[in-house]
């Protein structure tokens, strides 16, 4: 019985979103190529979407895409005749098979490490930062190019090179389909996890664009990091950043009123964060807890998080214990966006002239020029010691720095703010 066209797409498309890491996985772990894995999958989509609104949808959908994928890789094989010799190999595999549930079990059986080899090869430190999470979003979030392009606000044919450049530098550089041990486990594992922070951060706050938030990143990113931790569980970092996620995520509901617009920390309604992220947050935390490792860099930001999380309102919150967390964290990375945001926790546990002492630091330093949230910040603690004019110009300042069009209203709201604050 014949299925409507639009109805298979939708089936599809949900199938794709759960499946198709998996199913590149399992294609890269046979033919060593990612390109080639991924061409094979698209194909099997394209002729599901020819054949099941005809013939129905498969009972076991996942696998019916999986065999078709493998025979077309095993056709593309073939038809490259320097690689001949290793298609018919494959053909006989598959040949041998005595039915498609056998040919799937076959992939099935090595899942969980195929979706690990393949975290690690998207995120190789080969790979520019821009690549690796393009070639993340592409191959284990399952969105398409122009999605991506539209979600960092870049032209489509940017993202389709940045992806086309990273599959032709993993072949290249022959880049192994294995998951890392030991020494070279630690180094690239930090490149995995800073593809997720950096896909994480772009979805909770956008760099640039009309949207202050975008949830769909946000939730690829929680996704990711929670299958790392199922296969890595012995790793607290990785814990640390998938508490961190989901505590950050639990405030994005409250992050913005019903028009978009942003609404910071302090003003948040918190009957509006989920309680049942901050639940499974706090339970990753204890997880990179119980590790007994010293916290990394992830693992200190979810500590500060939790404070957050679990101060029923604004007043209650310990910030003495995030302005420590924080220098702890500035030790641990030097950088100076943390220590950015030491400045802010430290004005609220011993007054604003005491985080501003920190933010001019940063300022005479040059380390953050260009940087909108440091004139942000000062501009905001000018503010509460009643120095409103040079306030109104940092928030000037601040709102032509920002790219995106959200945050620029709000600065400029909160310098209109400051100049009625000083007339009245």
């Amino acid at each position: 019985m014949s299925e409507p066209s639009s109805s298979v797409h939708r089936v599809l498309d949900a199938i794709w979103k759960i499946e198709s890491a998996r199913l590149i996985a399992g294609l890269v772990r046979m033919v060593r190529d990612v390109g080639l894995a991924e061409e094979a999958a698209q194909e099997a989509f394209v002729e599901a979407l020819e054949q099941w609104p005809t013939s129905g949808v498969p009972e076991s959908p996942g696998a019916w895409l999986a065999t078709t994928a493998r025979r077309r890789a095993i056709d593309r094989i073939r038809r490259d005749r320097k690689l001949r010799e290793i298609g018919e190999q494959l053909s006989r595999e598959s040949e041998d098979s005595e039915t498609m549930s056998d040919a799937i079990d076959k992939l099935d059986g090595h899942i969980e490490d195929d979706l690990l080899r393949l975290i690690f090869m998207t995120s190789h430190p080969i790979l520019s930062d821009d690549a690796r999470t393009a070639l993340t979003l592409r191959l284990l979030c399952g969105l398409t190019t122009d999605e991506i392009a539209r979600a960092f606000l870049v032209p489509e044919s940017t993202i389709a090179q940045r992806i086309v450049r990273a599959k032709r530098t993993l072949t290249e550089h022959r880049a192994e389909f294995e998951a890392p041990t030991g020494k070279e486990l630690d180094e690239r594992l930090a490149s995995v996890l800073e593809v997720l922070y950096l896909l994480f951060n772009e979805g909770y706050t956008a760099t640039a664009g009309s949207d202050w938030i975008r949830p769909a990143l946000c939730e690829e990113a929680m996704r990711l990091g929670r299958i790392l931790a199922g296969l890595l569980p012995n790793e607290a970092e990785v814990h640390g950043l998938v508490a961190l996620m989901e505590l950050q995520a639990s405030r994005l509901h409250a992050r913005v009123d019903r028009d978009g617009n942003p609404i910071l920390l302090l003003d948040q309604d918190r009957a509006r964060w989920d309680r049942t992220l901050i639940r499974h947050g706090l339970g990753a935390l204890e997880a990179a807890r119980a590790l007994g490792a010293a916290p990394g860099p992830y693992a200190l930001q979810a500590e500060i998080a939790a404070c957050h999380a679990r101060s029923r309102t604004a007043s209650e919150t310990d910030w003495r214990r995030i302005a420590d967390l924080y220098e702890r964290l500035s030790l641990t990375t030097g950088s100076p966006i943390v220590e950015l945001n030491r400045a802010v926790a430290v004005s609220m546990a011993d007054g604003p002239q005491a985080g501003l002492r920190l933010a001019d630091a940063l300022q005479s330093g040059g380390a953050l020029k260009g940087y909108h949230l440091l004139p942000s910040v000062r501009a905001d603690l000018l503010f509460k010691l009643g120095r409103f004019d040079e306030a109104a110009k940092e928030f000037d300042r601040a709102a032509a720095m920002t790219q995106n069009e959200r945050e620029r209203s709000l600065l400029l709201k909160r310098a209109v703010e400051c100049r009625v604050t000083r007339t009245a």
